[in-house]
């Protein structure tokens, strides 16, 4: 983590940029996704409303790096319950300055003719990492890539996903904000 972190806050005007393709994940420790993951969603979404002065300062602290946030998302429909609570967190982060684009069903399967894409921080142009998570969701590591032709080339292709996809608050809008409370019954999310 403190070896992110580093590279996290250089950088630079290239940007963090991060592909997210799995449609469910583990969040222990967040209070948000606690309280989803026992059912009570409406105190979830008072808890991402109640991240607003955290983000806030988050992404101004970011600007004053000089850099942006930039990730691709990827939504298989129906939505699943953990996808469902981390739209609005990252329509949340989307208010204060984190550039996101959905990428959903016929633009998940042009990007995955030889397999599934991988979950992939670009940080920069210095560094690049594959995101581990362990069969039950959780984070588990992940490995890190130093060549700078590797790093450009992912980046690229992360950057094409996302003029390809749709922003955030036009999927938001259209397909979340009017989900009822998921169903949470399922012990995964």
């Amino acid at each position: 983590m403190e070896d992110f972190d580093r590279y996290f806050w250089r950088s630079g005007p290239e940007g963090f940029w991060k592909l997210e393709r799995q449609q469910e994940f583990r969040e222990p420790g967040v209070e948000s996704w606690e309280a989803f993951r026992r059912g009570h969603w409406d105190e979830s979404l008072k808890l991402i409303e109640g991240q607003r002065g955290h983000y806030e300062k988050y992404f101004r602290r970011i600007a004053g790096c000089g850099f942006a946030l930039h990730r691709v998302r990827c939504v298989e429909e129906p939505i699943s319950p953990y996808l469902q609570w981390e739209l609005h967190l990252l329509h949340l982060k989307a208010q204060y300055g984190e550039d996101t684009k959905v990428l959903a069903g016929d633009g998940i399967r042009l990007y995955e003719g030889q397999g599934s894409l991988s979950e992939i921080v670009v940080l920069g142009s210095s560094v690049m990492y594959e995101v581990l998570y362990d069969d039950e969701g959780k984070l588990a590591g992940g490995i890190r890539f130093d060549d700078p032709r590797d790093i450009s080339e992912c980046r690229q292709a992360i950057q094409e996903m996302h003029r390809f996809g749709e922003p955030l608050d036009d999927f938001f809008s259209g397909h979340v904000a009017r989900l009822p409370p998921p169903n949470v019954t399922d012990e995964k999310v």
